[in-house]
C-alpha cells in the first residue's frame, strides 16, 4: 500500500501534468533553499535534499573535507568520522555528511511551501510552452470562452488559454460562447502569466492545413501545393501540380461531385476556393490562374520598372470575369503568381495596338508579317463596329497576333531608351553562357572518370588524415568525385575550404600512384596524366560582356564661343599585359573603344588635330599630368640612384593656355603645417 506522501505527489504530478523527475527535483530544491535559510548555510557550499518516496522523510546532506584537525566544523570532518560515512575515506578527500535536524520535517514544510508551489508553477509553464511549440502552424480545436471587442479567448486543455484577436478572425463569421472550432497555431511567447498562444482562422497556412486534413494524395506526397492566395471570408486561390504522372491534381483535391472541397468550403465559412493547376511556362500559369475558359494572349514584361507585369488580352464578354468584382479575381491571381496582371478586352486591346502602331510607324519595321496584318485588323473592327458579334478564330488570331507583336516592339523600344536592363539582360546572358559552360565542362570531366572509382573510398588513395578530413567535410567523399575534380582543373579543388597548393599536390600525387587513370587521357612518359586544355572562350559571352560598355556622356558648361564636341579616346592597354578572366577581358577589349563625349568644345580637325578652343575649367579637366626632370636630373647614374632612395621626383602638371599664348606649369606644394590657411591665401 502506498503511503499518504507517495499518493500526494502522484496526485500533484496529475495537477501540474508534470514527470515525476520534475516534481521530484522541485520538492528536492525547495529542501535545499530552506536549510540554507534557517541554518545559515553559505552558497558556495555544496548542499543535497534526497526524499524517500515510501515513508516521505527528507535528509540533508552537506559536503565536507576529510582533515586530521578541524577548524571549521560546517566545512570539515576529522578522518575517524568520514571513515563511518564512508569506509575507504582519507585525507583530502570530499565526503558527503548527513546533517538533517531532528526536527526538519515539520520546519521544512512550512518553509518550503511557497518555495516547492513556485517551481511547480514555473516547470507547468516551461513544459506548456514546450507542447504548444510542438504545435505551432499545426491546426487545434478549442472552445469559445470569451468574446470582447480586441478578440476571442479559447479554452484549450485543463487551464490553457489561446487567443485569436480580431484580425485573425474571418471577416463576417459569426462566433458563439462554447462553439467548438479549429483554429491555425499562430505563434507562442513567453508572457509573465504564461505562455501566449496566438491563432488565427484567417491565416493562408490554415487552407493548407485543411488540404492536407481532407486530400491523402496530398499527405502522401502525390499531390504538392505550389501557392496558395487567400481572402478570407470570401475568395482564395491554390496552385496544385502533380509528382506522379497520370494523376489529375485538380480533380484530386475537389473529389467527386466537390465534397472534398466542399468540406473545406464549409468550415471556413462557406469561402469560395478554386483549385488551378500549377505550370512551370509563366504565361500558361497566369491562365490557369484567372480560372477563366480561354485567355487570347499572355506578353510577359520581365523588364518592367513598375515589376514583373503580364498583359493578358480575354473576349470582350469575358472581360468581367477576370477582373472579377471589385477586381478580386485579378487580384488573387496576381497573388498566386507573383506577376502584376493588365488585363484588357479584345476590342480595347486591337484599338490601342492600332493606335500605337499610328503613333509610331516604325514601330513595326522589323516585323513585316505583323506589319501585313494592321489593315486586316482595322477592317475587322470596322465590321463589329456598333455589333455584339464575337469574333471568330481567324479574327482572333490576327488579333492575338498583332497585339503581341506591338507589345514586343513598345518592350524592346523601352529597353533600347533606357540600357540599364538592356544591360541587365546582358549580364544575365553572359552568367547563363558562362554556367552552361562549367556544365559542359563538368560532364566531360565526368566522362573522362571510371564509373567504379566512385564506387571506392577516399582511403583508398592513401592521402594524411588531414587531406581526408578536409576533403570530407566539403562533401567530397569517393575517390571518383577526388579525380572528377583534377580533370577539371586545379581551381575545382583549389576552391575547396582548406585545400592549398600543398594540399593539391599531395592530393593529385596520391592520384597518380594509385591504380585508377582516367578514360580517355594521354599519358605522360613518367606515367602521370597529361593536363587537360584550357576551354576556348565562346563568343556569346564575349559580345554579352561588350554589350554592357555604353558610351559615357559628360555634359560641361562650355563657354559661348565653344558649340561643338570634341572626342577624347582612351588610351589602349599595352600589348604586354597578362591576359585576364573571360568577362574582364572582353569588358576591357570594348572598353579600348569607347569615347568620352563632351559638349561644348570644338570638334578635332581630320587630321586629328583639335582646335584650341577648350575651356580653361576643361583645359583642367583634361591636363595629362608627366615628369619634368630638374637639370640636377643629368647627373650620372650614381648620383641618380642616391637621390631615388631619398624620396621619389617631382610632379608637374603642364598644359598650354591659348588665351594668354603660354605653358603653364602647375607644381603640388606641401599644405603649410603652421598655418593651413595660408594655402588658399592666393
Amino acid at each position: 500500500m502506498k503511503s499518504e506522501f507517495a499518493l500526494a505527489f502522484n496526485q500533484i504530478c496529475a495537477d501540474y501534468n508534470l514527470p515525476r523527475d520534475t516534481v521530484l527535483e522541485a520538492v528536492r530544491a525547495a529542501l535545499v533553499t530552506a536549510y540554507r535559510r534557517d541554518w545559515k548555510v553559505g552558497p558556495t557550499q555544496n548542499l543535497t535534499a534526497e526524499v524517500n518516496m515510501d515513508t516521505g522523510l527528507a535528509r540533508i546532506f552537506l559536503e565536507k573535507t576529510v582533515v586530521e584537525e578541524v577548524a571549521d566544523e560546517d566545512l570539515e570532518i576529522t578522518l575517524i568520522n568520514a571513515r563511518r560515512v564512508t569506509r575507504d575515506a582519507a585525507l583530502g578527500d570530499l565526503v558527503m555528511v548527513d546533517v538533517t535536524p531532528h526536527n526538519f520535517g515539520r520546519i521544512a514544510a512550512q518553509t518550503a511551501k511557497q518555495v516547492i508551489t513556485q517551481r511547480l508553477r514555473e516547470a507547468e509553464r516551461e513544459s506548456q510552452i514546450t507542447r504548444f511549440s510542438r504545435q505551432v502552424n499545426e491546426i487545434i480545436i478549442g472552445t469559445i470562452q470569451s468574446i470582447n471587442p480586441q478578440g476571442i479567448t479559447l479554452h484549450l486543455e485543463r487551464t490553457e488559454e489561446a487567443q485569436m484577436p480580431r484580425r485573425e478572425q474571418i471577416p463576417g463569421e459569426r462566433y458563439r460562447l462554447h462553439q467548438k472550432i479549429r483554429v491555425y497555431v499562430v505563434e507562442v511567447k513567453r508572457s509573465a502569466r504564461g505562455p501566449q498562444v496566438v491563432v488565427s482562422r484567417s491565416h493562408p497556412a490554415m487552407l493548407r492545413r485543411l488540404l492536407e486534413l481532407e486530400v491523402p494524395e496530398i499527405r502522401s506526397g502525390l499531390v504538392e501545393i505550389k501557392s496558395i492566395a487567400r481572402e478570407p471570408g470570401a475568395r482564395s486561390k491554390i496552385a496544385v501540380t502533380a509528382r506522379q504522372p497520370g494523376v489529375d491534381p485538380v480533380g484530386t483535391c475537389v473529389g467527386m461531385r466537390g465534397i472534398r472541397i466542399q468540406t473545406i468550403s464549409r468550415e471556413l465559412n462557406d469561402e469560395r476556393v478554386d483549385v488551378i493547376q500549377w505550370f512551370e511556362e509563366s504565361d500558361k500559369y497566369i491562365s490557369s490562374a484567372l480560372s477563366l475558359n480561354s485567355v487570347l494572349s499572355v506578353t510577359l514584361d520581365e523588364q518592367n520598372p513598375g515589376g514583373k507585369t503580364a498583359a493578358v488580352v480575354v473576349l470582350d464578354d469575358q472581360l468581367s470575369l477576370a477582373i472579377g468584382r471589385a477586381g478580386q479575381n485579378a487580384r488573387l491571381a496576381a497573388k498566386l503568381t507573383g506577376w502584376r496582371i493588365d488585363i484588357q478586352g479584345a476590342t480595347e486591346a486591337a484599338i490601342w495596338a492600332l493606335q500605337r502602331v499610328n503613333e509610331h510607324p516604325d514601330l513595326l519595321a522589323h516585323q513585316k508579317d505583323s506589319v501585313a496584318l494592321v489593315a486586316q485588323l482595322a477592317a475587322i473592327l470596322s465590321a463589329h463596329e456598333g455589333t455584339q458579334n464575337p469574333y471568330n478564330d481567324e479574327e482572333r488570331r490576327v488579333i492575338k497576333t498583332l497585339v503581341e507583336a506591338v507589345r514586343m516592339a513598345e518592350i524592346a523600344r523601352r529597353e533600347k531608351e533606357h540600357p540599364v536592363s538592356h544591360q541587365t539582360r546582358a549580364r544575365q546572358a553572359a552568367q547563363e553562357v558562362a554556367a552552361q559552360q562549367q556544365r559542359e565542362a563538368v560532364a566531360q570531366a565526368r566522362a573522362r572518370v571510371p564509373q567504379s572509382a566512385y564506387e571506392m573510398p577516399l582511403e583508398v588513395l592513401g592521402l594524411s588524415e588531414k587531406v581526408l578530413g578536409h576533403l570530407r567535410r566539403n562533401g567530397v567523399i569517393s575517390a571518383g568525385e577526388v579525380m572528377e575534380r583534377i580533370a577539371q582543373g586545379d581551381e575545382a579543388l583549389l576552391v575547396l575550404t582548406g585545400i592549398g597548393a600543398k594540399a593539391l599536390g599531395e592530393i593529385k600525387a596520391a592520384v597518380e600512384a594509385s591504380e585508377l587513370k582516367f578514360v580517355g587521357l594521354d599519358v605522360a612518359p613518367e606515367g602521370g596524366v597529361t593536363e587537360t586544355p584550357g576551354l576556348a572562350v565562346p563568343e556569346a559571352v564575349v559580345e554579352a560582356v561588350a554589350e554592357e560598355v555604353a558610351p559615357v556622356e559628360f555634359e560641361a558648361a562650355a563657354e559661348p564661343g565653344a558649340e561643338l564636341p570634341v572626342e577624347v579616346e582612351a588610351a589602349p592597354l599595352p600589348a604586354e599585359e597578362p591576359a585576364l578572366a573571360v568577362a574582364e577581358s572582353a569588358a576591357e577589349a570594348v572598353a579600348e573603344e569607347a569615347v568620352v563625349t563632351v559638349e561644348g568644345v570644338a570638334p578635332a580637325a581630320e587630321t586629328g588635330e583639335a582646335e584650341e578652343t577648350l575651356p580653361t575649367a576643361i583645359q583642367d579637366l583634361f591636363a595629362v599630368p608627366f615628369v619634368v626632370p630638374d637639370e640636377e636630373d643629368e647627373e650620372d647614374e650614381e648620383s641618380s640612384s642616391r637621390r631615388h632612395k631619398k624620396g621619389k621626383r617631382k610632379q608637374r602638371t603642364i598644359f598650354y593656355d591659348d588665351e594668354k599664348g603660354e605653358t603653364i606649369v602647375v607644381r603640388k606644394r606641401r599644405r603649410s603645417t603652421s598655418n593651413p590657411w595660408d594655402d588658399y591665401a592666393d
